[in-house]
């Protein structure tokens, strides 16, 4: 018999400096049985990160390879605006990603460098317009020690770093970036 899907539930208060963005979120998210938990921790934080009216979770989850993670259409023309893939995509998909989207993020918690060497192998559709950005796994897996059902803090993004605050625990975590291709 297969394992039932977790639920948790996220509650951030968010203070999105860089972006001048200041919102309390509440959403849930499924953790398939397959799925560790930095994983979970890494899509609600490109959640949180990317936040905006429209932004959404793939309805099904790690059910549907072919689809992003996260992604935002624009309501009237259904164009997808943001394509966000999480962990080490391949470069296949990144470069569909590319093709369908006018920008694509992926968020990882590995090696970004190794994302990189393998998209140089491979033809992408116009690397210059893909970030990747690094988490770091240490930082995640602190958040993830309190692994209740609920996860509830603050999250301040600040100049290419995280911190997160819960109770009178502080976590911080620089949140490295790199292109496939130099956009300048």
């Amino acid at each position: 018999m297969a394992q039932p899907s977790k639920l948790y539930r996220f509650r951030i208060d968010l203070s999105d400096i860089d972006r001048g963005i200041y919102e309390q979120l509440d959403f849930r998210l499924a953790m398939h049985p397959s799925e560790s938990m930095p994983y979970l921790l890494t899509r609600a934080l490109a959640y949180a990160c990317n936040v905006t009216e429209g932004l959404e979770f793939s309805a099904q989850g790690l059910g549907d390879p072919e689809s992003a993670a996260l992604s935002h259409s624009d309501a009237t023309s259904g164009r997808t605006l943001l394509w966000i893939e999480i962990g080490n995509p391949s470069p296949k998909k990144l470069h569909k990603a590319s093709k369908a989207a006018q920008a694509v993020k992926v968020y990882t918690y590995k090696d970004a460098s190794q994302i990189l060497r393998d998209c140089e192998k491979e033809n992408v559709h116009q690397p210059e317009k893909i970030e990747i950005w690094q988490l770091d796994d240490k930082f995640l897996t602190a958040l993830g020690e309190e692994s209740s059902r609920e996860f509830r803090f603050g999250l301040m993004v600040q100049d290419g770093s995280l911190t997160v605050s819960r109770g009178e625990e502080i976590l911080n975590s620089e949140f490295k970036r790199y292109y496939l291709k130099d956009p300048a």
